[in-house]
C-alpha cells in the first residue's frame, strides 16, 4: 500500500512542495522559484527535479508515493486541460500530464484550480475538517471560492465553479472590476474593496475617524483594527463590505447549501471578529433556513494549496 503523496501549489512568485503521509501528516514542506520566462516551460520541469532530489534524501521510492496533486492559478477544466494561466504564462497546457511524464510516466497526477484545492485542504486537514459539504471563500487583494459537495471539489463544465468573486452583488459601482463587470463581490469585500470603501466613507462623512490618519497608506488591515477600537466609520465601511459577502453566502446556500463557510485570506486575520459580521449579515438574508451554515476561519494558511494539491489524489479516501 502507497504510504505517502505529494502536494505542488504553483505561484507567480514560487512553487510549494509538501509531501505527506497519505493520513494528512505534513512530512517536510519547501519552494521552488517560479521560472516564467519563456511561457513558463521551465516551472514543471524545475519542480520535478527538486522532488525527486527530496523523495531520494528521504529514501522514498516513486513505487510508494500515491500521486502527486498540482495547483494552478487558472481554470481548470474536467479532463485537466488549462486554456491560460496568466500569471504564469501558460496558455493550453495539460500540467498533470507533463508532471507525470517528467517523473517517469509511471505515477499518478492530478491538477485543480488553486483556490478549489486550497478549500479541499481545509477540508482535509484544516478549518473544515470533519466536513463533507463546504465552501471555502479566500479574501485576499481578490476574493476566491472553493467549494466542495460530497468532498469533491465543484470546478463547473468551464473550470468557473464557485467564482465568488464575481457574483454580481452591488447595483450602481461605476468602477470596473479586473473581470470587466461592475458590482463584483471581489470589488467590495476584498482587501482592495474594503480600503475602497473606507475612503468613500471618509469622502462621504466629515467625522473624525483614526482612518484619516493612514492617508493613502491605509491598508483593510488598519480598516479592521481601527473598527475593533471603535472607529465608527470603520466599522460602517467593514460593515458594508461584510454584508455583500453575505449576500454571497446567502445566494450559495440557496444553491448549494453546504454546511460550512470556511473564511481565509489575509482579511481573515481579522478573526472572529469578522466572522461575527458576517454572520449577523448571513442569518439575516437567509430567513428560510432553519438550520444555517456554521461560518468559521480557515487554519490552513498559506499551506492550503499543498494539502489540498495532495488531497486531490487520493479519491474519497
Amino acid at each position: 500500500m502507497n504510504q505517502y503523496c505529494v502536494g505542488i501549489d504553483v505561484g507567480g512568485t514560487t512553487v510549494k512542495c509538501g509531501i505527506f503521509t497519505i493520513g494528512g501528516l505534513l512530512m517536510e514542506k519547501w519552494e521552488v522559484p517560479t521560472r516564467k520566462e519563456e511561457d513558463g516551460k521551465n516551472i514543471l520541469p524545475d519542480v520535478a527535479e527538486s522532488l525527486k532530489q527530496h523523495l531520494a534524501d528521504r529514501k522514498i521510492d516513486l513505487t510508494d508515493v500515491e500521486g502527486i496533486g498540482i495547483g494552478v492559478p487558472g481554470p481548470v477544466e474536467p479532463d485537466g486541460y488549462v486554456h491560460i494561466c496568466v500569471n504564469l504564462g501558460w496558455k493550453d497546457h495539460r500540467p498533470a500530464k507533463e508532471m507525470q511524464e517528467l517523473m517517469g510516466g509511471k505515477i499518478r497526477c492530478a491538477v485543480g484550480n488553486d483556490a478549489n484545492v486550497a478549500a479541499l485542504g481545509e477540508m482535509w486537514q484544516g478549518g473544515g475538517k470533519g466536513h463533507d459539504n463546504m465552501l471555502m471563500v479566500t479574501l485576499g487583494t481578490g476574493v476566491g471560492g472553493g467549494l466542495i459537495l460530497n468532498k469533491h471539489i465543484v470546478a463547473g463544465v468551464h473550470g468557473a465553479g464557485a467564482e465568488i468573486g464575481h457574483m454580481h452583488v452591488r447595483e450602481g459601482e461605476q468602477e470596473t472590476c479586473n473581470c470587466g463587470g461592475h458590482g463584483c463581490l471581489e470589488q467590495v469585500a476584498s482587501a482592495t474593496g474594503i480600503v475602497r470603501e473606507a475612503k468613500r466613507v471618509l469622502v462621504a462623512n466629515a467625522d473624525a475617524s483614526t482612518m484619516r490618519d493612514y492617508g493613502d497608506a491605509l491598508t483593510a488591515k488598519d480598516v479592521c483594527d481601527c473598527a475593533k477600537a471603535g472607529d465608527a466609520l470603520a466599522e460602517k465601511a467593514l460593515r458594508t463590505a461584510m454584508h455583500y459577502l453575505g449576500l454571497a453566502l446567502a445566494h450559495v446556500s440557496m444553491v448549494a447549501d453546504p454546511e460550512l463557510y470556511v473564511i481565509g485570506g489575509g482579511v481573515s486575520r481579522a478573526g472572529q471578529y469578522l466572522i461575527d459580521l458576517v454572520q449577523d449579515e448571513y442569518a439575516a438574508l437567509t430567513p428560510l433556513l432553519n438550520r444555517k451554515a456554521e461560518i468559521t476561519l480557515a487554519t490552513l494558511g498559506n499551506d492550503a494549496g499543498i494539502y489540498g494539491s495532495a488531497r486531490l489524489v487520493l479519491g474519497n479516501e
